[in-house]
């Protein structure tokens, strides 16, 4: 189990990200500041670091330049409202392995977080997620039902990557919009209901069952 140091000010994002790392299979620490990011991420104890750069006391690109010049390898995702071509190179050159602008949808951030673990997690990440004669192909984002090939748009293929994660379970309306959508999601939208007609039509109108007053669950 991989171990994510994720170093933002704002709850609101800070939770987003923690309960969305986890709900993945991480073990997750949460910081409010670069100082306490910098001592955290020292401590080796902490397989990536989700970096946001405006963080108070010392901000991100203080953290990073620490970190490179002590010799740390972790791998680094910077998260940030900062998203200027000038701020991108200034963290990429600066040591980030990966940045990803505000606002971020969690789906992205969970693939690069993945890519970035993949070089050193024990066992390799799974790559292709299978349940019944439905596979989804991680690497290629690319769907196989019955041996044919089914194209999905990003937000669909997220959609199918949750209920697959979780086969069987009952996933609510909320946990879904916050997993697929982010954190800016509207409570009140049709859209995951929409989306999964979408998945329906693709995948077989059998395979996501309605769980009513509930949500949706891959059967």
């Amino acid at each position: 189990m991989s171990r994510i140091l994720v170093a933002e000010d704002e709850p609101r994002i800070a939770s987003f990200v923690e309960k969305g790392l986890k709900a993945n299979g991480f073990t997750v620490t949460v910081v409010g500041d670069g100082l306490s990011a910098l001592d955290a991420a020292r401590s080796g104890d902490h397989d990536l670091v989700v970096l946001d750069i405006g963080l108070p006391v010392l901000d991100g690109f203080a953290v990073l330049r620490a970190l490179r010049s002590e010799g740390s390898a972790v791998p680094v995702v910077v998260l940030t409202a900062r998203d200027s071509v000038t701020d991108t190179v200034a963290g990429l050159e600066g040591g980030a392995d990966d940045y990803m602008p505000k606002p971020f949808r969690f789906e992205e951030l969970l693939a690069r977080v993945r890519l970035r673990l993949a070089p050193d997690r024990q066992g390799g990440e799974l790559t292709v997620l299978t349940v019944g004669d439905l596979a989804l192909d991680l690497r290629t984002r690319r769907a196989h039902v019955g041996g044919r090939t089914v194209d999905l748009s990003a937000r669909e293929f997220a959609l199918a990557e949750t209920f697959l994660r979780h086969p069987g379970q009952v996933l609510a309306r909320e946990q879904l919009l916050s997993h697929v959508w982010g954190y800016d999601f509207d409570p009140g939208s049709n859209v995951v209901d929409v989306y999964v007609r979408y998945l329906r039509k693709k995948l077989g109108a059998a395979r996501i069952e309605t769980v009513r007053g509930m949500g949706y669950r891959l059967v």
